[in-house]
């Protein structure tokens, strides 16, 4: 199964299914597409050998960019790993339930636009959350809506700061969005 990962960060989620996937005969790291040309995930992609594609907004919303592109490395699955833009509606119409996204909070709370990364992290501080965790759920036209399909949570305590909510936060992500990713393709 050839699964594109789509970022716009530094990455650490992208090298991290890389290297998971690494010796998988069923799961191959076949494409990274990022919609940021300076993406670091781009550069750690290319070290570990997966070819890359960049597609500013205007080509990731235009099909007769993207789904060439997919067709041409036999795409069968989508991950978005801190991917920002909304993923246009021909895409999942063309990969129904088979585009699944990371989310840094326990959706339903802190989702929607423009709530990612430190933009949750600082919701979650500044609401007194006893606890943050990470969410796992299937990409739908309404963003962070889709159904869940995996949480796991990390307490909290007043003394932590943001960075302190983040890092835990991640540390989950690294842990957890492989795995997960593995169970959802071995259901399919």
């Amino acid at each position: 199964m050839n699964i594109a990962i789509f970022v716009s960060g530094s990455g650490t989620n992208c090298e991290n299914l890389i290297k998971y996937f690494a010796g998988s005969e069923r799961v191959n790291c076949a494409l990274v597409v990022s919609n940021k040309f300076d993406a670091y995930a781009l550069v750690r992609a290319e070290r570990l050998g997966v070819p890359t594609a960049v597609t500013p907004k205007a080509e990731l919303n235009n099909p007769d960019v993207m789904l060439p592109l997919l067709k041409k490395y036999s795409i069968d699955f989508i991950v978005l790993a801190g991917f920002l833009p909304i993923v246009p509606s021909f895409l999942i119409d063309a990969y129904p339930r088979r585009i699944i996204n990371i989310h840094p909070a326990l959706l339903p709370k802190y989702g929607g636009k423009g709530m990612w990364g430190h933009h949750v992290h600082e919701a979650v501080k500044e609401a007194g959350e006893t606890e943050t965790g990470m969410t796992v759920h299937w990409v739908t036209p309404v963003c962070d809506s889709g159904e869940i399909i995996a949480q796991y949570k990390v307490a909290l305590s007043p003394e932590d700061t943001v960075e302190d909510i983040a890092e835990k936060e991640h540390i989950l992500e690294m842990k957890y969005y492989p795995k997960v990713i593995e169970e959802v393709l071995n259901n399919l």
